[in-house]
């Protein structure tokens, strides 16, 4: 049974209606600060925090339910004679309600504040109330969610109380929220610590998705309450809601194109590119992209890292497509989109920005930092050198390359990804793969060193004049040798980009 609610929120939505319900139940309010100001002029009937507790608000706010007689009643077991005994014999009243929603570090994290202003939107009485209140579940209703407030006014004019299967929720996402929150400020803090003691995510959900993978798996998308990254950071312009499946390759399909300063297209079919190009424009980058493998791009998803005109969105309408995804259109391409009513067009102007990177696995979390490194060295390792044109081409290859499942080898020519081949688990298998697709190409990536000299052997054979690769094995010079035998060149970059 609610008798008395203590009410002290930042966030006001729908506090007005609780509060008039509640009063009009004979339930006494208290409240605190601005909360206390607007509920007053709101014709409320509430009590200040400080006329409870007998002792003022000190330090700028900072300290005003940190008190004993705030949470020795909601502490207080009802059902426990001792807790009822000793906080009678202290004056204190039971708390029955606890509404309080936090200071909203999230948001004030994103701002471009000072490091000591964003401290002060921590929260600590709020934290400490709430926690409280949830410990205390089956004697005190806490709320925290705006959303929630409409199911209690519900169940309390219908029966009376909130059931214990209702508090329990709202307790458990006071858990919830808090190991967000303090998940944000640790990582706040801790932000020149690369691999604290402990992982810290903080994430809300974003939406729920219709399945998985696959459609008997359950999927939702959350997103970094930091705001931080690219995919935190998108807005839908067009078509239908997106599946967890097109999140992953939308992530893939960015990536890729931002690597590039220059005009870049990137088609990508199951979160592995299947055409990437070079243009003197976004028409003539697409116009490449799609001819790299006018097959495989078919279903699925292209991305631009520059804005979309008529012309090339005329182009793309031309074939299925699932998702367009660029910084920015123009309203005529928009219209062209826009007709196809079920292709999902994504406006994304963020670049990648995260850190690291995170794998799930049976039991635990494997963590490790970005791929951000493209070559620790360019070392020419054979008799032949380069051109500038082919120079070009052979990083435009490796830049791709970051990006193929392993193994990976990128063929290209004239700054398209003419052959893609990766996911195999020998190198050979990838290198003839990307060859057969690439025919007339001259360069060559791979994501790792060659074993063996049988991949120079094969791309000699198919054409290849240029090769670059990490290098590293213990045997570099039986590939070296052979590049030499058939006037290839071969780079080495001391790093390799696998990506499994």
């Amino acid at each position: 049974m609610i008798q008395r609610a203590l009410i002290s929120v930042f966030n006001k939505e729908g506090i007005l209606e609780l509060a008039q319900f509640l009063t009009k139940r004979d339930v006494e309010v208290i409240s605190t600060g601005g909360t206390y100001k607007y509920l007053k002029e709101n014709d409320i009937k509430v009590t200040e925090i400080n006329e409870v507790t007998g002792f003022d608000e000190i330090l700028d706010g900072r300290v005003k339910t940190l008190h004993p007689i705030i949470h020795g009643g909601i502490l207080a077991i009802r059902d426990n004679e001792e807790h009822m005994r000793v906080i009678n014999e202290k004056n204190i009243k039971p708390i029955d309600m606890v509404v309080v929603n936090l200071y909203p570090f999230f948001e004030k994290v994103k701002e471009n504040l000072e490091f000591d202003e964003k401290v002060e939107f921590i929260d600590i009485g709020g934290p400490t109330m709430i926690r409280a209140a949830a410990k205390n579940f089956k004697d005190v209703v806490v709320l925290t969610d705006t959303k929630d407030y409409k199911n209690v006014i519900e169940q309390i004019e219908n029966t009376g109380d909130v059931d214990y299967k209702t508090r329990k929720i709202f307790a458990g996402k006071v858990f919830n929220l808090m190991s967000a929150y303090d998940a944000a400020i640790s990582n706040f803090l801790l932000e020149d610590e690369q691999y604290p003691e402990y992982l810290s995510l903080s994430y809300k959900k974003s939406m729920d998705l219709r399945y998985g993978e696959n459609s008997h798996q359950s999927a939702a998308y959350y997103t970094a309450t930091s705001g931080k990254g690219a995919i935190n950071n998108f807005e839908i312009l067009n078509g239908k809601q997106l599946s967890y499946n097109n999140i992953k390759d939308m992530d893939i399909a960015w990536r890729t194109v931002s690597e590039f300063d220059e005009i870049a297209c990137c088609g990508l079919k199951h979160n592995t590119p299947c055409g990437v190009a070079l243009g003197e424009d976004v028409c003539d980058a697409y116009v490449k992209a799609y001819s790299c493998d006018p097959i495989s791009i078919f279903g699925g998803i292209v991305a631009l890292n520059r804005k979309v005109d008529k012309n090339t969105a005329e182009k793309m309408a031309a074939i299925f497509l699932e998702i367009v995804i660029a910084p920015d259109y123009d309203e005529d391409a928009l219209e062209v989109l826009r007709s196809k009513k079920n292709l999902r067009v994504v406006k994304c102007s963020v670049k990648p920005e995260d850190n690291f990177n995170i794998a799930k696995v049976d039991g635990g979390i494997l963590v490790q930092s970005e791929d951000t490194l493209f070559a620790e060295k360019i070392d020419v390792v054979t008799n032949r050198k380069p051109s500038e044109e082919e120079m070009k081409n052979l990083i435009f290859a490796m830049k791709i390359c970051k990006y193929v499942k392993s193994n990976a080898i990128v063929v290209a020519k004239d700054g398209m990804a003419v052959g893609i081949g990766g996911g195999q688990v020998n190198r050979i298998w990838a290198a003839q793969e990307a060859l057969e697709r690439g025919k007339g190409a001259t360069i060559m990536a791979s994501d790792a060193y060659f074993p063996f000299d049988d991949v120079v052997k094969t791309a000699a054979e198919h054409g290849i004049k240029a090769i670059i690769q990490p290098g590293g094995s213990i045997r570099d010079e039986d590939s070296i040798k052979a590049c030499n035998e058939n006037d290839i060149t071969m780079i080495f970059t001391g790093t390799r980009h696998f990506k499994h």
